[in-house]
C-alpha cells in the first residue's frame, strides 16, 4: 500500500516488479491516496505527502505481529517478509507449542518453549543451525 495511485502500482508491477519477482507481486497493491491508513500506522508524512516504507504483518485476528519501517532510500527484503509470515503461520498453527529460532527457515527445526528450554536456548539453537 502506498499513496501512489492504482495506475502507478500497475505500471510499477508491469515494468519493474515483474522483472524482479517472477509473475509480479503475488498480492494486491492498494492505494492510500491522502495517507489515511499511513497516518493510523504512523508512517505518513503530511507535509511531504509521502509515506515511509513500512511493512506490517497482521494476523487473521487483526493483531500486528511484526513490523518494519525504513526510510525511502533503504530497500526491503521480500524474501525475509515471506519467511516471517511463514514463521508466524507456523507459530499460530502450533498454538504456541513451537517457536522459531533466529534465522529459522521453513522445514528447519523449531524450538519447544517451556521450562526444559530455559538456559539451553543456545545449545538447541546451534544444533538446529548446524544443518543449514
Amino acid at each position: 500500500m502506498s499513496v501512489d495511485s492504482v495506475f502507478v502500482h500497475k505500471m510499477w508491477n508491469d515494468h519493474e516488479l515483474s522483472k524482479m519477482v517472477s509473475g509480479g507481486v503475488p498480492f494486491a497493491m492498494l492505494s492510500d491516496g491522502g495517507g489515511r491508513v499511513g497516518s493510523v500506522y504512523g508512517i505518513y508524512d503530511l507535509d511531504a505527502g509521502v509515506e515511509m516504507r513500512g511493512r506490517f504483518i497482521i494476523d487473521p485476528d487483526g493483531v500486528i505481529q511484526g513490523y518494519e519501517v525504513l526510510t525511502p532510500p533503504v530497500g526491503r527484503n521480500v524474501g525475509e517478509t515471506f519467511r516471517q509470515i511463514q514463521a508466524f503461520q507456523l507459530i499460530r498453527n502450533s498454538k504456541g507449542t513451537e517457536a522459531t529460532p533466529s534465522g529459522w527457515k521453513p522445514g528447519k527445526m523449531t524450538l519447544k518453549p517451556g521450562p526444559d528450554l530455559v538456559g539451553k536456548v543456545w545449545e538447541v539453537w546451534k544444533t538446529s543451525m548446524a544443518f543449514d
